[in-house]
């Protein structure tokens, strides 16, 4: 058998990752609070209002399932919903300071695991690693705008 090539690789990544907790809290609730929080924290750095539907999009859910997500994340207080200051017809998620210091703590716990996963690593194959991550993270939003607009053959 041969070796998977570097796309299964990176998409057994995804698949491996995506079953994993991502946060201190091995529960599941409160690893889709999490999960969240970070789509409207991203949102929120690529100024992208966090709307159900951008916010639904970010995880790779539905709709229905993305507001079951924001209506829990509300109810723990991490998240508020608001109408948005360019249009009050739309209404935008934001985090509260609870929701941010949750935050801070699940990354902190994402660094505690990337520094055990790669303890036999060093400064520089760490860099290139995170690099690389964020390089193909940056080019997949860059594909999502254009590939929805091209027509498949």
């Amino acid at each position: 058998m041969t070796r998977p090539g570097p796309g299964q690789a990176l998409f057994h990544f995804v698949r491996h990752w995506s079953r994993r907790s991502v946060g201190a809290d091995t529960g599941g609730e409160q690893g889709r609070l999490v999960i969240a929080c970070e789509a409207v924290s991203a949102l929120e750095m690529r100024t992208t209002p966090a709307t159900v539907n951008s916010i639904a999009q970010e995880i790779g859910i539905d709709q229905s399932g993305a507001s079951r997500l924001i209506k829990n994340a509300i109810e723990a207080g991490y998240l508020i919903v608001a109408a948005s200051s360019t249009d009050g017809r739309r209404r935008e998620a934001s985090l509260t300071p609870a929701g941010r210091s949750m935050l801070k703590q699940a990354h902190r716990w994402q660094e505690e695991v990337f520094t055990e996963l790669t303890s036999d690593w060093n400064d520089k194959k760490r860099r290139d690693f995170q690099q690389a991550m964020t390089d193909l993270i940056e080019r997949s939003y860059e594909m999502e705008s254009w590939v929805g607009s091209t027509p498949v053959s």
